[in-house]
């Protein structure tokens, strides 16, 4: 009698992580969600997708040139696949390496609002999928934590980038940073509650 052999992908393995971890935090991600984290995580964790090959040096293109990128292209379709590619990297970097921003005077408040802004406008224009989106741009700082966990990073926000976050809400009441501040317990006063 032959024993049946169950093989796991990488993405099957991060998808399993982030349904055992979603119920320690306030409000569990749309199951979609879930699995477009676990397919995203697995497939940067291939460094043919992190990686590319730039000016003859095997590097990652930094989030904001990939933005400039996604703001100089004219057509529609590679705009949203720029944006996607600087959402993920933002989420997949900003979860596993943060050290590496910090050390470079990047705070977390960067690569959230880098991030949100990149799925906000996905959640407007991407030919499909636009709920995942938009809960990413919702509940980014959350699922940044909820990857971190994923991976066994249990990095936080700490008080310099909830201060930071805030301090740019302050000055640019972007309703996504609010929401931000929000999804990680920051009560903003009532005159700044976002609807």
């Amino acid at each position: 009698m032959q024993q049946a052999t169950f093989h796991m992908t990488l993405a099957d393995y991060f998808r399993d992580r982030l349904h055992d971890l979603v119920d320690e935090i306030p409000e569990r991600p749309q199951t979609d969600t879930l699995w477009y984290l676990g397919s995203m995580m697995a497939r940067l964790g291939d460094s043919r997708e992190l990686f590319s090959y730039d000016d003859g040096r095997l590097n990652i293109r930094p989030l904001a040139l990939l933005y400039q990128d996604a703001r100089d292209t004219q057509a529609h379709w590679e705009r949203c696949q720029l944006l996607r590619q600087l959402g993920d990297l933002a989420l997949f970097l900003g979860a596993l390496f943060p050290e590496n921003f910090s050390r470079r005077g990047i705070g977390k408040d960067y690569l959230i609002g880098m991030g949100t802004n990149a799925y906000d406008y996905l959640a407007d224009h991407a030919n499909d999928n636009r709920h995942i989106f938009s809960e990413l741009a919702a509940t980014f700082a959350r699922l940044l934590e909820l990857v971190a966990r994923a991976c066994n990073r249990e990095g936080t926000l700490n008080a310099e980038d909830l201060l930071a976050m805030y301090q740019r809400f302050c000055q640019t009441k972007d309703p996504h940073l609010g929401r931000q501040l929000q999804a990680v317990g920051l009560c903003l006063p009532e005159t700044e509650v976002l609807q």
